[in-house]
């Protein structure tokens, strides 16, 4: 697949595979448009009569959901009735035809279904193939379903946020979905560089929990090497102050003078030089035992100014600030349009279509760039695209009106 980025056609690195996509949800969706965002040409294979789940989901923008619109651009839409006779062998015909095949069913589903990825690698050993559960493909837990909330208790992950009031907080998305999501994209693109060497397909798992866990970072180790188990502390840094969240007349902003040094500025800054010789204030360790008396102490000077004002006061002192932001306040960000994070697509029904783009670009050495191009067709309407790519995987017309006419496929409404 190509891209054209200020006139310049750029090759995306995945053009030329082929990607069966037999998920659902969110988590498999996620890692199929990674990998169409990249230039694979991605199947998205749907069962009939009602399609992916997620499409039932709300909000809706003129009865499509909006969830369905956020995980689903760049691919084909092929409808497929998973309960005809007829109907897994086809799937398991295109699985034998592709490079890549990704599923999100529960753990054994795809295996009773003769999709599994031993019986196809046996047929196909350059096939790589990624599966996403929710809790990992053995152990007790097995056979959980994979929802985002439950994954983000059981991980650890909910423990970290909210305060002691409010006690665990769940992430504002759905972060298990999204980072199994990513990791499995990043699995499957290891395996295609180890094939590139060997030959070989790769079987590439992830699960809703490994992937929570490998987002624990510091907080995760702290735990493993000094045994301490962290407590939810808001929107407060746990070992420096004052570092966190602070109020202006006009909203809140965030503030983050990690040094001593960045601290003695934001004394002088604030109009406040004596804080520095306060006792309670005068180190990291002192304004960490006192930092309620000290965020009291900043609300209260912030209110001279709005929160924009203080940011760029801030950032000219070299003292890291930034507005806590409303989604409305980003999309309306000159940052944003200038970093071309929002593409617009054509949708048959809803017109233009904006959408967050990939969140990286790549430059080659002509000067020849991704960026703000990655976003080149809508996501398909239920089995839009179903005769299309059956002809393009080697299905004569006969085959393909038998399979209509019996309703083992679907063909729904073009562009």
């Amino acid at each position: 697949m190509k891209t054209k980025k200020g006139g310049i056609t750029v090759d995306l690195p995945l053009k030329g595979l082929k990607v069966l996509d037999l998920t659902r949800a969110l988590s498999g969706p996620f890692c199929t448009m990674i990998l169409a965002d990249l230039g694979a040409e991605v199947i998205k294979v749907e069962p009939t009569p009602d399609g992916d789940m997620i499409r039932q989901w709300g909000p809706f923008d003129h009865g499509i959901s909006v969830y369905y619109l956020s995980a689903n651009r760049n691919k084909k839409g092929v409808g497929v009735d998973f309960r005809h006779p007829d109907g897994l062998p086809l799937l398991r015909r295109l699985a034998l035809r592709s490079d890549i095949v990704v599923e999100n069913f529960r753990v054994g589903t795809a295996e009773k279904m003769g999709l599994g990825y031993e019986a196809l690698a046996a047929e196909h050993p350059g096939l790589i193939y990624a599966s996403i559960s929710g809790f990992g493909n053995r152990g007790p837990a097995r056979d959980w379903a994979g929802f985002d909330q439950i994954a983000q208790g059981y991980s650890g992950f909910m423990s970290l946020s909210g305060t002691p009031e409010t006690g665990p907080m769940r992430v504002g998305t759905a972060i298990g979905d999204l980072s199994s999501g990513m990791w499995a994209a990043i699995g499957v693109l290891g395996a295609c560089v180890a094939r590139q060497q060997t030959g070989q397909g790769r079987y590439v798992h992830s699960s809703l929990l490994s992937s929570l866990m490998g987002l624990l970072s510091v907080q995760g180790q702290r735990y493993l090497s000094l045994g301490e188990v962290p407590q939810p502390c808001g929107n407060v840094h746990p070992v420096i102050a004052p570092y966190g969240t602070f109020q202006t007349p006009d909203g809140p902003l965030n503030l983050a003078p990690a040094t001593q040094d960045m601290w003695l500025r934001l004394c002088e800054l604030l109009g406040c030089p004596e804080w520095a010789e306060d006792s309670r204030f005068k180190l990291n360790a002192d304004r960490i035992q006192h930092r309620l008396e000290l965020k009291e102490l900043i609300d209260a000077r912030l209110q001279a100014r709005g929160r924009m004002e203080w940011t760029a006061l801030f950032i000219q002192a070299g003292i890291p600030a930034g507005p806590i932001n409303t989604l409305a306040d980003v999309f309306a960000d000159e940052q944003v349009r200038q970093m071309q994070l929002v593409e617009t697509v054509r949708h048959p029904d809803l017109g233009e279509l904006r959408q967050v783009g990939l969140p990286f670009f790549m430059q080659d050495g002509s000067g020849a760039s991704s960026v703000g191009a990655t976003v080149h067709s809508p996501p398909p309407r239920l089995g839009q695209h179903t005769v299309e790519v059956l002809r393009q995987y080697g299905l004569e017309g006969g085959e393909i009106d038998r399979l209509l006419r019996d309703r083992v496929i679907f063909q729904g409404a073009d562009t």
